[in-house]
């Protein structure tokens, strides 16, 4: 991981291998690029070069400020630092700082481009004024420091041979601040390193190939991370799991020399009124089962258990936060695969809860984990129950790859969107129409597991649909669907490296901190 350390130092004498400072876009035209708040210092360094000083310099070089666009000019002993670097912030707002996204996508980008670098000083505008308050100060450097660290994240991987074009990770990043001793500053950088752990935890879990993370692996893994972060955890094998009657677990895994589990992690401070869940969908690897995927893309199935990362990630974050909420995770983990054992289409399985659910699609086999594990954390009692999960193709269709869909009682959506919104892991609430739930109920069944009249046809709101069935009453819960946002197959941008993107880690984590202090 990369370190995190606050500077207050001149940003011109910084001994660094890189200072990054900000630039806003100008119109195309004749206008100067306009450099934010915090480089006067550096730019003053420039201003007895030929040709009119930094800004004009990075102007002729074809910066243009659009919002990540990374600028090198080399200092040539102008300032400490060998090389100035400008992050595009996009246009200036008026009369406020940079949006907190904004600056995560630059700090990202930032990091990212000086790979290979030992240090590097982020000098970004925190807020619109000198003397920031503390609100003002905490959600700047929690921005820019999340942006940093994800930014430079890079998958360690499994290459054999040095590749030459291959430059690791920016080692060390520190951002200036006003007073690098003020307590404010301090706290934001220090939570910003335990919740981008968390975030590089999870996407780590899910670049993992997938024949080094079956459900026994993947378990094993989980209930390490979070005992070593003194959380109780207990891992069901298939005895346990048989034994209680996690019938959809079970059906899912029949088709896998490798038997799936559920891990359950609980965190529970002394003195908390609020209970909240987590559960999340711990696919190791999904070729759709007998209802088998075309072999395009299938590769990407190894992050069919994104939701179970982020969710024991997101414990591992807690306890090192220690909000005053009690959370319990469950994560169940199946391999979904074809074989002479697996299951099929038209087999009737009794979940946990005792419902019965005629399959349909074996390639619905979230649902049927998820299924058992949220009537399972339901007798848990909570007062909220979050639960994440790649769980349809119909929220990419729907959404794209970059918002996920999210269902169950509307005011909890509302917090949820509310929350992505804040931490840029962006979602929308969408419904659970009558008509949907109409179309599976079963001629043998409790229900059906999918709505076979509509095909594929709202896909996704089949999937909340039938996850809304094991929800016990009086249970505000919201499922977050993140089938497009949590594998990025394309180039990187900003914060997103490709492949896993740790979405929506940072969102249950405000989320959980929220409830902590407000209910």
């Amino acid at each position: 991981m990369t370190a995190l350390n606050l500077v207050d130092t001149d940003p011109a004498e910084l001994a660094v291998d890189a200072v990054v400072v900000g630039v806003y876009a100008h119109d195309g035209g004749d206008t100067k690029l306009l450099l934010a708040s915090g480089a006067e210092s550096v730019a003053a360094a420039f201003s007895d070069r030929p040709g009119g000083g930094l800004a004009e310099t990075l102007r002729v070089l074809g910066a243009t400020g659009a919002v990540g666009e990374v600028t090198k000019v080399a200092a040539f002993g102008a300032v400490a630092a060998p090389l100035v670097v400008a992050v595009g912030l996009g246009p200036e707002p008026a009369g406020a700082a940079p949006a907190a996204e904004t600056l995560r996508r630059a700090a990202g980008a930032a990091t990212r481009a000086l790979a290979g670098s030992a240090s590097v000083a982020l000098v970004l505008p925190l807020s619109d004024r000198d003397a920031p308050t503390d609100d003002e100060l905490t959600a700047g450097v929690r921005a820019v420091a999340e942006g940093a660290v994800l930014g430079a994240y890079r998958f360690a991987g499994y290459k054999t041979k040095a590749s030459a074009t291959r430059r690791d990770p920016v080692r060390k990043v520190v951002l200036h601040v006003p007073d690098a001793a003020a307590r404010p500053a301090k706290a934001a950088v220090k939570r910003s390193g335990t919740v981008t752990a968390a975030v590089a935890r999870t996407r780590d879990w899910i670049n993992t190939a997938p024949n080094d993370l079956r459900p026994p692996q993947f378990a094993a893994q989980a209930a390490e991370a979070a005992q070593a972060a003194q959380l109780d955890v207990t891992v069901l094998d298939e005895k346990a799991l048989a034994k209680q009657g996690y019938g959809g677990i079970l059906a899912v895994g029949l088709g896998s020399a490798a038997a799936p589990r559920m891990v359950r992690i609980a965190y529970e401070p002394a003195g908390a009124t609020r209970r909240v869940a987590l559960v999340g969908k711990g696919i190791t690897f999904d070729t759709g089962g007998v209802s088998i995927k075309p072999a395009q893309g299938m590769w990407e199935m190894k992050s069919d258990m994104a939701g179970a990362a982020a969710v024991v990630s997101t414990m591992i974050a807690i306890a090192a936060l220690k909000p005053k909420v009690a959370v319990v995770a469950y994560a169940p983990m199946a391999e979904n695969m074809a074989s002479g054992s697996a299951y099929r289409p038209g087999d009737v399985v009794t979940m946990y809860n005792g419902q019965k659910v005629e399959v349909l699609n074996t390639d619905a086999e979230g649902r049927m984990i998820l299924g058992d594990a949220i009537a399972r954390a339901c007798e848990d009692e909570p007062d909220y129950l979050f639960e994440v999960s790649t769980l349809t193709g119909g929220q990419v269709i729907a959404l794209g790859k970059r918002i996920a869909g999210v269902m169950g009682t509307p005011e909890l959506c509302d917090r949820v969107r509310d929350a992505g919104e804040r931490t840029g892991e962006p979602a929308w609430p969408m419904p659970l129409p009558e008509d949907v739930r109409k179309g599976m109920d079963s001629e043998v069944a409790d229900i059906s597991q999918v709505n076979a009249g509509m095909d594929r046809a709202g896909h996704m709101l089949q999937g909340g649909v039938f996850l809304s069935e094991f929800v016990a009453e009086g249970v505000q819960w919201a499922h977050i669907d993140i089938a497009g946002p949590s594998y990025h197959s394309g180039e990187a941008f900003g914060y997103w490296a490709k492949g896993g993107t740790g979405v929506p880690v940072r969102t249950l984590i405000g989320l959980v901190e929220e409830i902590a202090a407000e209910g």
